[in-house]
C-alpha cells in the first residue's frame, strides 16, 4: 500500500509537469486536451484514494499504515516519511474526491476572460495544488510538513489573481502575505522542536508525548506553531484574509480553499500541537477556546449583516464569513483537549469541506446564470425565485443551507455536537467553569446561523416565478454540475446518518495521539 501513498503524489505531479510540455499550434485544441488531462489525472488519484481506503486495515486505525520511511536529508535528520491513519485517510479522501469535482467542472465552466491564462495553465495549477494538499496529510516529518503547506500557496494565489474577479489582485496578496508570515512563525517552532528533541520525525515525537522538551520550550513551541496554523485554519482575529480571497477566488478555487485548505490548519493542529507539544498546548487551550466561541458568534454575526435587506452582501462573502463560525467549533472541539471534542473536530473538518464545496459550487452557477451573487439583486421583485425557476438548484442550496446549519440526519450535526460535548466536560486541568461557557457561546452561534441560512434560502429560493427574471434564461441543473455536486449532497446525508464511518476510524487514533501510546 506504500506504493499507492507514493503514486498519490508523483501522478498529479507528472500531470502538472505534462502541461509545461509543447502545445502544438491550436491553442485551443491544446485547452481541450489539458482539461481532459486534469479530470484524468484527477480521477485516477481518487481511484488511488479508494484502493488506499479499501486496504486501510480498520481494526488498527490508530497504526500509521502504507508507511514510506527512508533518509532524505541525513546531515539535521530530515526523513521522507510518508504514512496514514484514521486522522489522515478521511482528509486524503476529501481532498482527492474534491479535486476530481473541480476539475470535471472545469471542464465545461472555466473561468475565462479578457487577460485570463491559458487552460493548460490552470490545469497545471490544479494539479500542482494538489499534491500540496496530499502531501500535507501524508507526511510525518516536521520540514516536510512545511514544505507541503508551502506548496498550496503559489497555486492559489494564481488561481485567485488571475481566474478571479473584482479585487482579486488585492484579495491574493493579503492571502499570501498572511499564509507566508504565519508559515514563518510556524517553521521557527518547529526548527525548535527538532533541535531540542534532535529529531524532525512526527511519530517519534508524538511517541514520546513530550518528553525531553522543557515546558518553556514547549509554551515557545505551541505559540509559534500555533499562531501559523490558527492563520490557515482561520482562527478569529487572523481570518480576515478569507472573505476577501473567497469573494474574489473563482467557483473551484472557493471549494478548495473551503474545502481543504483550510483543514490544514486544524489537521496540523490536532497531527502536531497535541501529541508533540502537550504542555504547552494545555497552557494555549483556555485561550484557543475563547478565540474559538468569539470566532463562532462573531461569523454568524457578520452572516446576517450580510444577508439583511439592503446590505448589498455578496453570498460568496456570506459564505466565507460562515467558514469562520464553522471552523469556530473545530477549534473549540481541538481546545477541549479531550478524544470527544477532537473528534467532533475532525468530523466536523470532513462535514464542512462537503457541505462548504456544495455551497460554494451553488453560488458560482448563480453568478453565471444572473450575472451577480449579489443578495439585494438576487431577492429584488425581479429575484431569483430558485423554487420556481430552477427547482433543482433551488432544492440542492436549501438542502446544504439545512446541513450547514446542523440540522440532524446530516453531516453539519455531529461535529458541533461533540465539539460542544468536549467543551461540556474539557480535559483535567482546564477550567470547566469556563469551557462550559464557550459552550453556551457556541449554542447561542448556532441558533444565529440557523437564523442567517434560513434569511438566505428566503431571500434566493423564494419569490414569484412570474415576475421578470434579471436573466433572460435560467437553466436549471445541468449535466455536469450533477456530476460535480451529487456525490457532495450524497457524502453529506451518508455522514449524517452513518457517522460511526468517519469516527470509528478517527477515535482509536486520536486516543493514541492524546495518550501518547
Amino acid at each position: 500500500m506504500n506504493a499507492v501513498l507514493i503514486a498519490l503524489l508523483l501522478l498529479p505531479l507528472l500531470g502538472a509537469a505534462a502541461t509545461l510540455l509543447p502545445a502544438g499550434a491550436d491553442p485551443a485544441a491544446a485547452d481541450r486536451r489539458a482539461l481532459r488531462l486534469g479530470t484524468a489525472a484527477t480521477g485516477v488519484v481518487l481511484l488511488l484514494t479508494i484502493v488506499l481506503a479499501a486496504g486501510f486495515d480498520q481494526d488498527e486505525p490508530g497504526r500509521m499504515q502504507a508507511v514510506t520511511d527512508v533518509r532524505w536529508i541525513p546531515a539535521i535528520g530530515v526523513r521522507f516519511h510518508l504514512g496514514v491513519d484514521g486522522i489522515s485517510l478521511p482528509l486524503i479522501v476529501l481532498t482527492a474526491l474534491l479535486t476530481f469535482l473541480c476539475a470535471v467542472y472545469s471542464t465545461k465552466r472555466l473561468p475565462n476572460g479578457e487577460g485570463a491564462p491559458s487552460a493548460r495553465s490552470f490545469v497545471g495549477l490544479l494539479l500542482l495544488l494538489e499534491v500540496g494538499m496530499l502531501a500535507t496529510f501524508a507526511v510525518l516529518d516536521l520540514v516536510l510538513f512545511f514544505l507541503a503547506f508551502e506548496i498550496v500557496l503559489i497555486p492559489m494565489y494564481f488561481m485567485i489573481a488571475r481566474w478571479g474577479s473584482g479585487q482579486k489582485v488585492p484579495a491574493a496578496n493579503r492571502f499570501i502575505l498572511y499564509t507566508l508570515l504565519g508559515s514563518a512563525v510556524m517553521l521557527l517552532g518547529f526548527l525548535l522542536i527538532g533541535f531540542k528533541a534532535g529529531t524532525f520525525d512526527m511519530t517519534e515525537l508524538a511517541a514520546a508525548h513530550g518528553k525531553g522538551l522543557s515546558h518553556s520550550t514547549q509554551v515557545i513551541a505551541a505559540l509559534a506553531i500555533g499562531l501559523g496554523l490558527a492563520v490557515k485554519a482561520p482562527a478569529w482575529p487572523l481570518h480576515s484574509w478569507l472573505p476577501d480571497a473567497h469573494t474574489a477566488a473563482p467557483t473551484v478555487g472557493s471549494v478548495l480553499l473551503a474545502g481543504v485548505l483550510l483543514k490544514m490548519g486544524t489537521y496540523g493542529l490536532v497531527r502536531v500541537l497535541l501529541p508533540v507539544v502537550p504542555d504547552g498546548t494545555a497552557t494555549f487551550a483556555p485561550y484557543l477556546g475563547a478565540l474559538a466561541a468569539v470566532g463562532i458568534v462573531y461569523g454568524s454575526l457578520a452572516c446576517l449583516a450580510l444577508a439583511r435587506p439592503g446590505a448589498k452582501g455578496d453570498l460568496k462573502r456570506l459564505i466565507a464569513f460562515s467558514s469562520v463560525g464553522h471552523m469556530g467549533f473545530v477549534l473549540l472541539g481541538i481546545a477541549s483537549l479531550t478524544p470527544a471534542g477532537v473528534n467532533g473536530a475532525l468530523f466536523a473538518n470532513i462535514a464542512h469541506g462537503l457541505i462548504t464545496g456544495l455551497l460554494f459550487f451553488l453560488v458560482g452557477a448563480l453568478k453565471d446564470r444572473y450575472g451577480t451573487a449579489d443578495l439585494d439583486t438576487l431577492s429584488g421583485a425581479t429575484g431569483a425565485a430558485l423554487y420556481g425557476r430552477a427547482p433543482r438548484i433551488g432544492a440542492l442550496l436549501a438542502f446544504a443551507a439545512v446541513a450547514s446549519l446542523g440540522l440532524p440526519g446530516l453531516a453539519g450535526f455531529w461535529g458541533e455536537l461533540l465539539a460542544m460535548f468536549g467543551a461540556f466536560d474539557p480535559a483535567a486541568g482546564l477550567s470547566r467553569p469556563a469551557f462550559v461557557t464557550y459552550m453556551v457561546i457556541a449554542g447561542l452561534g448556532t441558533l444565529l446561523t440557523a437564523a442567517y441560512l434560513l434569511v438566505v434560502v428566503k431571500r434566493v429560493c423564494m419569490g414569484d416565478p412570474k415576475q421578470p427574471a434579471i436573466a433572460s434564461e435560467v437553466p436549471d441543473l445541468l449535466p455536469y454540475e450533477a456530476v460535480s455536486w451529487t456525490p457532495l449532497a450524497a457524502l453529506t446525508l451518508l455522514a449524517g446518518l452513518w457517522p460511526a464511518l468517519l469516527l470509528g476510524l478517527s477515535d482509536p487514533a486520536v486516543k493514541h495521539l492524546l495518550g501518547g501510546g
